[in-house]
């Protein structure tokens, strides 16, 4: 073995993307992954005939990044973007009963591409979506890497800009709590500042939305593996790795339950807590930061019906506990007239650890509300998935906590949407992560990197072609 071979831990998206980046530049690279598949916390099982994703995951068309990664897997077909952002957005509290209003972009230049659809919100209040454009253009001067931003919550700053509570529950948490996994009161301003600057107001159509219409397992499993073994990527799955040792001789010893690896360079693209076990003495000036980067949980709810009762593919709520209802029918290979649904509930502290009867007597009479069909449909199966760490808490703060790709231990790298990428707890991080540690790895090595970097972290998205 020498400085030509590497060792990833991790098979998520990010431990998948730095495999394939040093593979195609030419190192020798075995992945370990300690569950018995790839794609880290975006992954699909089997229940029955069904084939069920554990959670709804979305990207942006502004994810450069994501997207290059669904193309060198061979799966950007399977995953498209609409074709012009359109948000159905369902007010089921209103005093005049339910409104349906939309969020959707023209064709024109930033930041009027949103105007019209704004001046027609049915949600705020004319003064209210006057205001909002203020606050927009306010954050549009933000510089999200600036580290003054990192310190202060997005709300206060908000209400600096005059954002009512209703302007910030039907727009800005709306968007904010499914890119962020936190409100406004617990987001960095830094890290909120990113998400609205990159999404809504850099480019045109940087906020068009993809989604799978295949099960996340066909894409970050089997297309994934697929795509590391043409590279040339040793796979090894359930093999939990228990150390990680320096050697005298600048390589590495990677022990695992079953054996030990040596190599050259080592990118541990685990959890934080995890990489906090695994770190030796020294690699990092002050590792219990790790300790310090909190978490947030989704839990996701799963009905399916006995008929149609949803004819939109998503829509997302206000008035009600439901906050995003995606239609997984036809990617779950339900094929009898049923329906699937699955409601993506971020920031779930209340709900992580209720019981299922207990989710099920709060959400099934709340779908009934917002949807007028499903009251005389019959419920064939509810079911519920949690992911309690799902994501880091983007908390005022946590800027200074994440790490960079480089550790003080010369040939061991760090991955993972928890390092400072600039972006929150997305695929989109996840994958920038990846790519990161890789060209660090590369460039400490003397080796070209072979794909350009998606842009600068935390910035607006670079051009990278996908």
């Amino acid at each position: 073995m020498n400085d030509n071979s590497a060792v990833v831990v991790g098979g998520g998206l990010a431990g998948v993307t730095t495999a394939l980046e040093l593979a195609d530049a030419g190192l020798r690279v075995t992945l370990l992954e300690g569950r018995p598949r790839l794609g880290g916390l975006a992954f699909s099982f089997k229940r029955g005939d069904l084939t069920v994703d554990n959670g709804q995951h979305v990207y942006l068309r502004c994810c450069t990044a994501y997207r290059a990664f669904l193309d060198r897997i061979g799966g950007t077909a399977l995953a498209p973007l609409q074709d012009r952002l359109d948000v159905p957005v369902l007010d089921v509290a209103h005093a005049r009963g339910p409104r349906l209003g939309r969020l959707r972009r023209s064709a024109l230049p930033v930041p009027l591409h949103l105007a019209g659809s704004l001046a027609r919100y049915p949600h705020l209040t004319l003064a209210e979506r006057a205001g909002v454009g203020r606050a927009a253009l306010a954050l549009r001067r933000l510089d999200p890497t600036d580290p003054a931003l990192d310190g202060l919550d997005f709300a206060t700053w908000l209400g600096r800009y005059g954002q009512s509570r209703r302007a910030i529950e039907a727009l800005w948490d709306l968007v904010g709590i499914a890119t962020l996994n936190a409100t406004a009161e617990q987001s960095s301003l830094g890290l909120a500042a990113m998400v609205f600057k990159t999404g809504l107001l850099s480019e045109n159509g940087a906020a068009d939305i993809g989604w799978a219409r295949v099960p996340l397992g066909d894409l970050h499993d089997t297309l994934a593996r697929k795509a590391l073994d043409a590279a040339g990527v040793r796979t090894e799955l359930r093999t939990r790795v228990t150390a990680l040792t320096p050697g005298d001789d600048g390589l590495w010893t990677v022990d695992t339950e079953t054996g030990a690896l040596r190599a050259g360079t080592v990118v541990l693209a685990v959890p934080q807590r995890e990489a906090h076990g695994l770190l030796p003495h020294g690699a990092l000036a002050d590792p219990d930061k790790l300790l310090d980067i909190g978490t947030a949980p989704i839990l996701n709810v799963h009905v399916v019906y006995d008929r149609k009762v949803l004819r939109r593919p998503f829509f997302a709520a206000l008035g009600s506990p439901v906050q995003w209802v995606f239609d997984r029918t036809d990617s779950s290979g339900l094929a009898d007239g049923g329906q699937y649904l699955a409601l993506s509930q971020s920031v779930a502290h209340e709900d992580i650890d209720e019981p299922v009867s207990v989710l099920r007597a709060k959400y099934l009479p709340e779908l009934e509300r917002l949807l007028p069909a499903a009251r005389g449909a019959k419920v064939r199966d509810f079911f519920v998935t949690r992911e309690r760490t799902a994501t880091f808490a983007p908390a005022p703060g946590v800027g200074r906590l994440r790490p960079g790709a480089r550790t003080d231990a010369p040939g061991l790298y760090l991955a993972g949407a928890w390092t400072a990428t600039g972006w929150p707890a997305t695929m989109e991080g996840a994958v920038r992560s990846g790519l990161s540690a890789a060209h660090a790895a590369l460039t400490v090595l003397g080796r070209p990197c072979p794909n350009p970097s998606p842009g600068t972290a935390g910035g607006i998205p670079g051009r990278r072609p996908v």
